[in-house]
């Protein structure tokens, strides 16, 4: 878990222009052209500024961070200075990784540029399930999980938890009873409840099923933790070491912290904290179909598939109609299944938001926990940045 590594300081641009590209390119093509590049950047450019400008009047509440990416270069990039200290005064700061109004550990990691995630992290723990069956042919998503979950009780009465496949955990349709929809410090929300006991990977497996596996989406950050143990199992490496070797060193990311669990594990659901920029690469790192500086990073299959609508017109209760793949929010698509923008998604307002058909990654780091600002950057890139440049 590194933590003092490449510490970059990065400007605050107050209009939008090219000032670095962000490190990737797509094997051996060129960055992709656009044909009309003056007048796209000054529509993009206008609507970037007005999005700053919301931010700074407060609309969109507490925002740390806001980058743009196009081409895989760096177009804008504006940082936001918030005092939690004096906003968190009135809530409970006891002094733990899982109270979200401590800042010693929220937003950002004990005063670095290390900026929580929260439920990016599924995300990104499913690029590291993916690179790890890219290298094992032993083991598929069609692959039951409780048999490869050696050395915990899976001997369960109700045998439809024998049945639960990789696939339904990364596309959380395990089927197991689990309630994570209401407020997190909600006492019987079963992430609250998760966090606070001392076997994560026990209290998933203690909960009864409430459907057949396969059937029905149900958000589940339970099932990411046994995505993070299953990793584990299959690459012989706890997760945060595979991410080292495999996903971050080749990317340049030296510098992150990832909560550890109290047995010992890592937190996938939602314990993994970045730099911005960092982060930003994981986007062009997608864009570009894992294909980083001419080396497949992870298979152009598990892209795709991770990033397509695989449910269709499910409702969270937090969240507009949307589709889900492997970890991955899909909230815009065609009737034929194509993807037109995938993120990932958490709380607070943490979004990595790809649009590939306009070669576009936009990130934005915030923390509103406590109130529910105007509006929500969530909508920025489906509602204000996309409908600019498709009638420009």
């Amino acid at each position: 878990m590194r933590t003092t590594i490449n510490k970059i300081k990065t400007p605050t641009f107050s209009i939008l222009f090219i000032v670095a590209l962000i490190g990737c390119k797509s094997g051996n093509k060129e960055p992709i052209k656009d044909t009309q590049n003056v007048t796209s950047l000054n529509v993009l450019s206008e609507v970037v500024d007005s999005i700053n400008s919301d931010i700074n009047n407060g609309d969109y509440g507490l925002i740390n961070r806001f980058m743009v990416i196009r081409n895989d270069e760096l177009l804008a990039d504006f940082k936001y200075n918030q005092d939690y200290e004096s906003i968190v005064k009135k809530y409970d700061t006891t002094n733990h990784q899982y109270n979200f109004n401590n800042t010693d550990w929220h937003p950002y990691y004990k005063e670095s540029e290390l900026h929580t995630l929260q439920s990016v992290t599924k995300s990104i723990t499913s690029i590291l399930f993916g690179i790890a069956l890219d290298l094992n042919d032993d083991y598929n998503v069609s692959n039951k999980a409780m048999p490869l979950l050696s050395g915990y009780n899976t001997d369960f009465p109700d045998k439809r938890k024998q049945n639960i496949t990789i696939e339904d955990l990364l596309t959380m349709r395990s089927g197991l009873q689990w309630n994570e929809e209401t407020d997190h410090n909600d006492t019987t929300n079963d992430c609250f409840r998760l966090e606070s006991s001392d076997n994560w990977i026990d209290y998933v497996l203690s909960k009864p099923m409430d459907t057949i596996p396969g059937t029905r989406f149900v958000y589940n950050g339970g099932g990411t933790v046994l995505l993070g143990k299953i990793i584990r199992i299959i690459t012989g490496k706890r997760i945060d070491h595979w991410a080292e070797e495999k996903l971050f060193e080749p990317l340049g990311i030296g510098d992150y912290y990832w909560k550890e669990t109290p047995d010992g594990e890592i937190d996938t659901e939602g314990g993994l904290y970045l730099k911005a920029e960092d982060l930003a690469k994981i986007g062009s790192l997608f864009l570009n179909k894992g294909n980083w500086n001419g080396k497949q990073i992870v298979s152009k299959r598990w892209v795709t598939t991770s990033t397509s609508p695989l449910l269709k017109d499910i409702k969270p209760q937090w969240r507009s109609v949307t589709g889900y793949g492997y970890q991955w929010w899909i909230p815009e698509y065609s009737e034929n299944g194509k993807t037109n923008i995938y993120s990932a998604n958490g709380y607070g307002g943490q979004y990595l938001m790809i649009a590939p058909e306009y070669n576009l990654v936009i990130v934005f780091n915030g923390w509103n926990i406590n109130d529910e600002p105007e509006k929500s950057t969530y909508r920025v890139l489906q509602d204000r940045i996309i409908p600019a440049l498709k009638y420009k």
